[in-house]
């Protein structure tokens, strides 16, 4: 013990105060005290260091990006891979929250990231430590890079802006089918074009020997908007159900989007650059909330291009900060909006205190592309730190998105029809007021309320 120049450095035999105070016994501190045993290995104390990870993975199969026991998560996944790979202390293994782990962004129930950044304490004297963590992360979840920050920055908070990429195929965009009951209620012109893909459907139904209206019949017997399973059909409605999933998938597949109807998409999607209210477009908000004004920078939507025959469009927000299913219902509406041939100005009307329902779009075509950080990268140059850069790994993302999102993006709507659930659910909904407003405005006589429709129970996988 260091002295200082007053008193002397005494040893003595502990009393019984010394217990009392410790609430330790004699011997208990005797054994405590005694030194380790040198016959069992001692884990190295190697220095941990604050850092940023830069990951990217694909969320089908998991319950989002954030710690969530007992669910599989993606935090959880890499977290354990740091422990194997000893980027983490096995003292430290039990809880990531010793670490003083953050994210950037957070990520819900099977959505992706192509990019997205952990701060956290890490071990990482070992040169090969990226190389090691992936090696016990399954191929789906990459790190990109780890790099060394200062102790007081904090990736969430230091994250000025993120961007999110939205997927979605063009036969989105079609008119409700007819005989739905959103085709029924709409009185406005919604192409000719959409005219012409319905003729072409029914056609094809006659020539297969099927009545449309038979078929009207069918679909609506098997529609429940209170359960996520359809209803029971006779074996005879079971195969003209069968034969129209046929037809209409393969329609769908070989519809292309004429430019007109895609021009109309982004016009409507600018309704949304700037600052404003987007209460309506997420849930257990108030509509005078500070929280839920949100400034979107710039959104893009790609020129159509085909995988598998389909036709697909990437549209693409960049906005300071997002609210949970923000962007799926942003999507959502901006695609209803020119489905259903609705004024522009239903957007400009959702931003007011009229309470609407918004059904979220699936989860399916939504993927984190980075955050960004142009003050907080200032912050990191300055004290001498490398800046956090997802453009460096560009050519491994992209690699990534191709093989492991896109794919698995492209191969669900194949497999499952997941968009065509999603539409054809909203297109059959008649509950009164529900989604009133697409039709007749956004007013105080179609509010729906403060009740939020749980949609995703009725047309998204497990």
């Amino acid at each position: 013990m260091e002295s200082n120049g007053n008193t002397t450095d005494i040893k003595r035999k502990p009393d019984e105060s010394d217990e009392a105070s410790s609430g330790i016994g004699l011997d208990k501190r005797r054994k405590l005290s005694r030194p380790p045993d040198p016959s069992i290995p001692r884990e190295p104390r190697l220095p941990k260091k604050k850092v940023v990870v830069l990951i990217g993975y694909c969320g089908s199969g998991y319950h989002g990006i954030q710690l969530n026991p007992p669910h599989k998560t993606i935090e959880g996944e890499i977290f354990q891979a740091m422990v194997s790979a000893g980027a983490v202390w096995s003292l430290n293994a039990d809880d990531p929250r010793k670490l003083s782990l953050i994210r950037a962004a957070r990520t819900d129930k099977g959505v992706h990231a192509a990019g997205n950044v952990l701060s956290l304490k890490l071990v990482i004297e070992d040169p090969a430590i990226i190389e090691k963590i992936n090696s016990y992360l399954p191929e789906t979840i990459r790190i990109w890079h780890i790099s060394r920050i200062n102790k007081s920055f904090e990736c969430r908070r230091m994250c000025g802006s993120r961007v999110y990429e939205y997927m979605l195929p063009t036969y989105s965009f079609l008119s409700p089918k007819p005989g739905t009951h959103l085709a029924k209620m709409i009185t406005s012109d919604t192409g000719s074009d959409c005219q012409k893909y319905w003729e072409s459907v029914l056609d094809d139904y006659r020539n297969n020997g099927l009545v449309p209206e038979e078929v009207f019949r069918v679909e609506h017997t098997a529609f429940d908007e209170n359960s996520k399973e359809p209803k029971p059909l006779s074996s005879n409605d079971e195969k003209i159900r069968d034969k129209v999933r046929e037809i209409d998938s393969k329609h769908r597949t070989a519809y292309r989007i004429e430019s007109d109807r895609l021009t109309r998409f982004r016009e409507i999607l600018n309704k949304y650059l700037g600052s404003h209210n987007f209460y309506n477009y997420t849930v257990g908000k108030d509509f005078k909330d500070p929280s839920a004004i949100r400034h979107m920078k710039s959104i893009t939507v790609s020129e159509p291009f085909c995988i598998n025959d389909m036709e697909w469009v990437s549209v693409k927000i960049h906005g300071d900060s997002f609210m949970l299913h923000q962007i799926r219902k942003m999507i959502s509406l901006a695609v209803l909006v020119v489905r259903v041939g609705a004024p522009s100005k239903l957007i400009d009307d959702s931003f007011q205190k009229v309470k609407i329902n918004i059904p979220k779009a699936p989860a399916l075509g939504l993927l984190l592309d980075h955050p960004v950080y142009d003050a907080g990268n200032e912050v990191l140059e300055k004290n001498g730190y490398e800046p956090i850069n997802f453009d460096k790994y560009k050519d491994q993302i992209d690699e990534f998105k191709s093989k492991f999102i896109y794919s698995k993006i492209y191969e669900e709507e194949q497999e499952y029809g997941t968009f065509n659930s999603f539409f054809s659910f909203v297109d059959r909904f008649s509950a009164i007021r529900t989604f009133q407003y697409l039709y007749q405005g956004i007013n105080e006589s179609t509010a729906s309320g403060n009740t939020e429709l749980d949609d995703d129970d009725y047309y998204e996988e497990d």
